[in-house]
């Protein structure tokens, strides 16, 4: 400050920084900012960060920044679905809009590489990108379409629900697939229809049935198209029931099952995922290899996914990969009865297969029918039957999947709470309830988020407006996982895509804020069967513990660092210090 400025200061009374109360105001004022750092979900972690740690989250800070700056104007409207390629890593972007871009930047070659802990929120019917399934299923013998009417228009083949499954030799097949695609096939006695067939007599071609046929498997093909839609989540739920009876008849036949799980594996060990839980809904029965009639129940399900997860394990490229587990996963339940009895089915999978069933779900279009506590009475039914049965299977629950600003499917995180939930799908609109957040701390529970899928109404992408910041500022659990990556048509499987979108909002989360989502993920993993008291305390103790999960704390802090050790080395010619 100028002398003469100085002068005038102190000839008009006006107090200087030194001064002893101006110095105590400041003194409080450093105490308080420090304090409320106490609070940042990720102080401990930055102050155990080492020297070379600190430097590589600076470079990635930078890198971010650097290739976020937008080269064009801001699009007026975040929802719009024409951005120049200019706009597209705005912030303000959307993420389909963005994808050719980001997959070229340095962030996603760094994001890549950066060991990815648990991947606990996945859809396993959804994890399956279109090209493959329809691939698997030309290419396998005796798969047919089963449908209960002709597709003979454009807007009967888009809408109405149709299988593909095996059939060994159809009684009455047709001679011709062309009555499937025309009216004049009677819907009440249509025969299934073999996939080469439909695909030879298909109006447009081979190629047109190709195209048909993976657009079924994808349920969203255009987000934009429901962002403002004003049947909005109802929209969402009417594309994914049709998309699922396809995908899920599909996985419902061991050959088509195997070489899904074979490649799912496979990609989440290459993206650094080292664990995974699988949410997978049991409503589709399942065919053995060559059997045309299906099996009771879903044992020999689970016999697949244990022999294929213990193949993948002793492969080279799944040497590093601890192992996955099912959430089952009770969805379109229509009555006590219907859920009742995948109950019991869950239960009997459990027996059979200990190390496969780690937790139950129920999830469903949030609505009049779609509250947690219509069913209240048989989730103590459940608990009742397991414990005869010797058996624990903790709930995952599914809750506030959209942004309903008080209505009433906001409420179902009340009754995920109160049940006794251990994690918490989505939880979009927590931020409204405080009280709910306190409790969820108080009770150890995760919330599970999805930044690509999380958008306003679960319909929409727009970069930068989840809530995911303001959890983390209230010290809330939070781990990053997928809805519908591959089944949006985007061809990903892995974190490597939440990570990037979950870094690229208004809010600038850093790598720290990352590296917690990931210790999270480890934290609240389920590598094993514990009764809750066993449960809150590997969650209490950390990388400070003794059992499974401190192991893979520990673990996964060692690869942490050699990839900040990476970082620094690879970009030591970026400029951390402007």
């Amino acid at each position: 400050m100028e002398s003469a400025d100085v002068e005038w200061e102190l000839e008009e009374g006006i107090p200087q920084v030194n001064d002893p109360f101006i110095q105590q105001y400041l003194k409080g004022r450093t105490s308080l900012i420090e304090e409320e750092q106490k609070q940042r979900h990720d102080f401990t972690l930055r102050k155990s960060l080492s020297p070379i740690a600190k430097t590589a989250c600076k470079i990635l800070s930078k890198i971010r920044d650097r290739e976020l700056m937008p080269t064009g104007p801001a699009p007026s409207d975040p929802h719009t679905s024409h951005a120049s390629s200019e706009e597209t890593l705005h912030p303000g972007g959307r993420l389909h809009n963005a994808r050719d871009r980001m997959e070229t930047t340095e962030l996603w070659k760094i994001l890549q590489r950066l060991p990815k802990g648990s991947f606990l929120h996945a859809h396993l019917n959804l994890m399956f990108d279109a090209d493959f399934l329809v691939d698997q299923a030309l290419a396998t013998e005796g798969i047919h379409i089963v449908a209960p009417e002709a597709l003979s228009t454009q807007s009967r083949r888009d809408e109405i629900p149709f299988t593909v499954r095996y059939i060994s030799s159809p009684a009455g097949g047709l001679d011709t697939g062309t009555s499937l695609w025309t009216s004049s096939g009677n819907s009440r006695f249509l025969a299934p229809v073999g996939l080469q067939l439909a695909a030879s007599s298909f109006p447009d071609g081979e190629e047109g049935f190709r195209d048909w046929l993976k657009s079924r498997c994808v349920p969203l093909r255009e987000p934009s198209v429901y962002t403002h839609d004003n049947s909005g989540p109802a929209a969402v739920w009417d594309a994914y029931r049709r998309s699922t009876s396809v995908i899920s008849s599909l996985l419902g036949y061991e050959p088509i099952l195997r070489a899904g799980l074979r490649r799912l594996f496979a990609k989440l060990a290459a993206d650094g995922v080292r664990y995974a839980e699988l949410r997978t809904e049991f409503f589709h029965p399942f065919y053995r290899i060559g059997c045309a009639e299906p099996e009771e129940g879903f044992t020999d399900w689970c016999r697949v996914f244990q022999e294929e997860l213990m193949r993948f394990k002793s492969t080279g490229e799944g040497q590093s990969f601890h192992g996955a587990r099912v959430i089952w996963t009770a969805t379109g339940v229509s009555s006590n009865k219907d859920l009742a009895e995948s109950m019991m089915n869950c239960i009997i999978a459990k027996q059979d297969f200990p190390d496969v069933i780690c937790g139950f779900d129920l999830a469903a279009q949030e609505g009049p029918k779609g509250q947690l506590v219509d069913f209240v009475p048989l989730m103590f039914w459940f608990r009742k039957l397991c414990l005869e049965e010797g058996v624990d299977i903790p709930f995952f629950f599914h809750a506030s999947e959209c942004d309903t600003h008080g209505e009433n499917p906001s409420h179902n995180l009340f009754d995920a709470i109160l049940l006794g939930g251990r994690r918490i799908g989505d939880g979009v609109s927590l931020y409204e309830h405080p009280m709910l957040i306190e409790l969820i701390k108080e009770k150890k529970m995760l919330v599970e988020r999805c930044p690509i899928f999380n958008g306003r109404h679960r319909l929409a992408d727009p970069i930068g407006s989840n809530s995911l910041p303001f959890l983390l500022s209230r010290g809330v659990p939070v781990s990053l996982g997928s809805d519908l990556q591959a089944a949006l048509g985007h061809g990903w499987n892995g974190l490597t895509p939440e990570i990037w979108r979950a870094l690229q909002g208004p809010e600038r989360l850093g790598i720290t804020d990352i590296a917690i989502l990931i210790e999270n993920s480890i934290r609240w993993s389920s590598y094993e069967d514990q009764p809750t008291a066993g449960w809150l305390t590997g969650i209490r103790e950390g990388v400070l513990g003794e059992g499974i999960k401190a192991s893979r704390l520990q673990e996964w802090y060692a690869d942490f660092e050699k990839f900040c050790e990476w970082v620094a080395l690879e970009y030591a010619e970026v400029d951390i210090d402007d």
